[in-house]
């Protein structure tokens, strides 16, 4: 992580790849780039919808979207750490066997997704999909 300027960093990955957070302005920000606590939903999500993604088209699922709608709730007080997080999964394609979304789903949320498993630990983690056709 480097500072640029006021509360904006920049954060560079091992894999080479870069990201710029920032805060409000009322923080000293300037709103150039997503906030700390929003890269770590968007983590989440990226997480699990790898997992899914992968597990549906290992299954040979005709799989053309999926979607990872997430809400969050945090403590009032701090650390505002997240005390509800819900995963809101929506997986496009063609005869999508709900059995099998059913099954990527709880899978990643149980086993695979390191970061849902790391946040279900301190918060309450549910998940949810729905399936539209094409």
């Amino acid at each position: 992580m480097s500072l640029l300027e006021g509360v904006s960093f920049v954060g560079t990955a091992d894999s080479g790849h870069r990201v710029v957070m920032d805060g409000p302005p009322e923080f000293g920000g300037r709103n150039k780039g997503t906030r700390p606590m929003e890269m770590l939903l968007l983590g989440l999500g990226g997480c699990s919808a790898f997992d899914v993604v992968h597990m549906l088209r290992k299954g040979r699922v005709d799989l053309t979207n999926c979607e990872v709608e997430i809400d969050a709730e945090r403590a009032s007080r701090d650390p505002k750490v997240f005390t509800r997080i819900h995963m809101h999964f929506v997986v496009y394609g063609n005869s999508v066997p709900e059995s099998k979304v059913k099954r990527a789903v709880q899978l990643s949320a149980e086993k695979y997704c390191s970061a849902s498993i790391m946040f279900s630990r301190v918060a309450r983690l549910t998940h949810d999909y729905e399936i539209i056709e094409g």
